[in-house]
């Protein structure tokens, strides 16, 4: 039987008893349980497999320069959130581009825009037209509308053009790993409606302001970011497709446009924004419309010209009446 010395234990277990009885002590065999004064060894950590995953999504990360501009003591109440004049002047010139570049496509528009606003073409090989210049925007070269060119199709056809390697402007909304599921989703969209004049027109009633709001808002399909659905319906109503005009920006999120705004206006509110915003515009006495471009061409510091070219510039007498306005 199990003998109990006088500490209360097992007498080959007790190393004080063990010695005076001569009976050999008996290993102790410790629990697998870890002591709370001793944290277990931790093995080394395996590699991630969500890793690879947050690499390439740095690799895809827009960075965007910090502006060395310094504050030079420039105030004006139409942009609250600009503080140096050479910022001003620069988002001044963008304006007056930009105004300049629907006037001209009012008047005399340019290379597949001419075709767009050809009043005696079927309405939805313009429309169609329209979209695909949006989506994939125009290049920054001689020949802007070139790559539309070479990929665009027929709407009644339903061939979906090849969009394989093709090339995109600055605005564009194309991703090449969606292949074609923006058309498609923009084909399924017109088709609900019946076709793409039944879309845009929307019911008979609209104000022009009321149909830009409701069919961007229509527009939201996947791929089709803010810029690339503002454009599409700017150009449309400016060359006379459709009745369309904007009463807002429709910012939101984090796109250039957007940014710029917060930052020109110096205020993130939406209400606030469209409110300075419109402001802005009459007192420069350029449509809303224009801010798109201007914004986008000011945060980005460089210009996209929209079809037009480098070698276009803004008219010299707008220039004087925004800067005028602005008080540069």
């Amino acid at each position: 039987m199990p003998q109990f010395c006088r500490h209360n234990r097992l007498v080959q277990n007790c190393p004080i008893c063990s010695r005076e009885q001569s009976v050999e002590l008996r290993p102790l065999v410790s629990s697998s349980t870890p002591r709370v004064a001793e944290p277990r060894e931790r093995a080394p950590r395996a590699p991630s497999r969500r890793e690879p995953r947050r690499a390439s999504a740095a690799a895809g990360v827009t960075v965007r320069r910090l502006r060395n501009t310094v504050d030079d003591g420039y105030r004006s109440p139409l942009l609250p959130g600009v503080k140096s004049s050479e910022e001003a002047a620069r988002l001044g010139s963008e304006l007056a581009f930009s105004a300049t570049r629907l006037g001209i496509l009012s008047e005399d528009p340019p290379g597949l825009y001419a075709e767009v606003a050809e009043g005696s073409g079927d309405i939805e090989e313009r429309t169609w037209l329209a979209f695909l210049i949006a989506y994939l925007a125009l290049l920054e070269t001689e020949a802007p509308f070139s790559a539309i060119s070479a990929v665009r199709t027929s709407w009644h056809s339903g061939e979906l053009p090849d969009l394989d390697g093709v090339a995109t402007g600055p605005r564009s909304a194309h991703d090449p790993d969606r292949g074609t599921r923006t058309i498609d989703a923009y084909r399924a969209w017109a088709a609900r409606a019946g076709s793409q004049a039944a879309a845009f027109a929307g019911e008979g009633a609209w104000s022009p302001e009321r149909r830009f709001a409701r069919v961007f808002e229509r527009l939201a399909l996947p791929g089709l970011h803010r810029d690339a659905r503002f454009e599409l319906l700017v150009s449309l109503g400016t060359l006379g497709v459709y009745e369309l005009r904007p009463d807002s920006l429709q910012l939101g999120g984090s796109d250039q446009v957007t940014v710029a705004a917060k930052r020109a206006l110096g205020i993130g509110d939406p209400l606030l924004l469209g409110r300075r915003a419109n402001e802005l515009v009459a007192a420069c006495g350029i449509p809303l419309a224009a801010l798109d471009l201007a914004f986008y061409n000011w945060e980005s510091a460089e210009r996209a010209t929209g079809g037009l070219g480098a070698a276009v510039e803004a008219d010299p007498a707008l220039i004087d009446a925004i800067e005028s306005a602005l008080g540069i």
